[in-house]
């Protein structure tokens, strides 16, 4: 299908998600790749890796840019070459691009239960303000994951840890936003964070 959503949080920023329907051929036959984007894209053992790349690149194209207006740092960190801020994700059948003016980083990842498993890998203060015994409980954890996720992308230092330096501040589900901290060689970041549900997945990104 067409775009999924439209969000515009302030004049300065956008953020645009796909709801991935199409398949791989249909995706393809859309778009055009540099050299090296097509030769990673037919490198992908999973279609849905492929269709998930190829999705952004439509949402690219929903910018009005294209994948040659699109390049990475030296520390995977995507860049647009008019030098607008821009981060990216893909989960499943959902994909998501937010470009502003502003340094971000955004997420999205679908609720599973067997987050729950891996929790203590990416949450430490936070466990101070959980109950596992919850109903919202998954989707606290997948919320937390994707805001770190979003300042890791966002920050994008080596070195830098979701358990040791991201810290999330107490929040509800129905509030769809709260703020996070990067505490990181002696210095505090402080970032609001907007976060979203749809379908099953959780979205959440930050804006510096």
């Amino acid at each position: 299908m067409p775009l999924y959503k439209t969000i515009i949080p302030n004049s300065q920023t956008t953020v645009k998600i796909w709801k991935i329907t199409e398949s791989y051929e249909v995706l393809m036959e859309k778009v055009s790749l540099k050299p090296v984007a097509l030769e990673r894209v037919l490198g992908m053992k999973s279609e849905l890796h492929q269709r998930g790349f190829l999705s952004v690149r439509h949402l690219l194209q929903e910018f009005g840019y294209t994948d040659a207006d699109l390049f990475y740092d030296e520390n995977g960190k995507p860049h647009l070459k008019d030098g607008k801020q821009i981060s990216i994700t893909h989960s499943f059948n959902f994909s998501a691009v937010i470009v502003s003016n502003s340094i971000v980083g955004i997420d999205v990842e679908k609720q599973r239960d067997k987050i729950s498993i891996i929790a203590h890998k990416f949450i430490d203060y936070e466990f101070d303000y959980l109950n596992e015994d919850a109903t919202d409980y998954i989707k606290k954890l997948t919320a937390i994951w994707c805001v770190k996720e979003s300042l890791y992308k966002l920050f994008c230092t080596p070195g830098l840890s979701f358990k040791q330096h991201c810290l999330v501040i107490p929040f509800s589900i129905s509030d769809k936003e709260t703020v996070a901290w990067i505490d990181y060689e002696e210095e505090k970041h402080r970032y609001n964070i907007n976060f979203l549900e749809f379908e099953g997945f959780t979205c959440a990104y930050a804006i510096a």
